[in-house]
């Protein structure tokens, strides 16, 4: 399991982002706390693989926690994940070695994409003596591929995303020969349910999933979904 320690001030956002982290398989929450005195003593103390830092901390700075980590030679990763849109503090955060840098509010989807990335990264390191750039370049978490991911849709209908598209595709296989609706998708991948709908619809005019038109006898029919094994 990958060790990590929140660093969050707000406690509705520190029970979100400990929600959000177990819901990703291969992490364990070790230590959550809203200071940096007391982050700066567990972590001297114990063997931490990731820090998911904010900046905005009272009477604190959490960039100052990120330069304290690289000047002590701590072996710990950071992500940030903080409210500061500010080109100089993005900069700042990846010029001391941050991993990756999330703007709230953030989607699942997209705290998902950032800590499956650097599980793939950790876990294959860990195996390999010499690795090739174009292996290397897989695990990399860069602005480069994080575009690459929002704009790699050429074979997708304008205004849907491959990413988006996989992660809904790969929970529908999940769910099997059972009927599945848009609410019941966003709520375990934490994505909109009209979200969820439109990549369904599009899905169905592939013919990869069948629809079911339930009717109830009050409010609007009900549209589930299910993968279409005929194809």
């Amino acid at each position: 399991m990958i060790k990590v320690m929140i660093i969050e001030d707000d406690p509705m956002v520190r029970d979100i982002n400990t929600k959000f982290l177990n819901r990703v398989e291969g992490f364990q929450l070790i230590k959550a706390t809203s200071n940096l005195t007391d982050a700066q003593g567990f972590i001297k103390k114990h063997k931490l693989d990731l820090v998911l830092l904010d900046i905005y901390l009272p009477n604190e700075n959490g960039i100052d926690f990120l330069k304290w980590l690289r000047t002590e030679e701590i072996e710990v990763e950071v992500i940030l994940i903080t409210a500061d849109k500010t080109t100089d503090r993005i900069q700042e955060s990846f010029r001391y070695g941050a991993r990756d840098y999330l703007i709230k509010p953030f989607t699942l989807e997209r705290f998902k994409e950032s800590l499956l990335k650097f599980k793939d990264r950790y876990y294959h390191l860990q195996k390999e003596n010499i690795i090739e750039q174009s292996e290397l370049d897989k695990y990399i978490i860069s602005n480069r591929d994080l575009a690459v991911a929002e704009n790699n849709n050429s074979d997708l209908t304008k205004g849907l995303n491959r990413y988006t598209y996989d992660t809904i595709w790969q929970q529908v296989q999940q769910i099997g020969d059972n009927y599945t609706s848009p609410e019941e998708l966003g709520e375990i991948l934490g994505i909109a349910r009209v979200t969820c709908r439109k990549y369904l619809e599009y899905m169905n005019k592939e013919g990869k999933i069948d629809m079911l038109i339930e009717y109830g006898k009050i409010g609007r029919p009900q549209h589930k979904y299910k993968v279409n094994h005929s194809i």
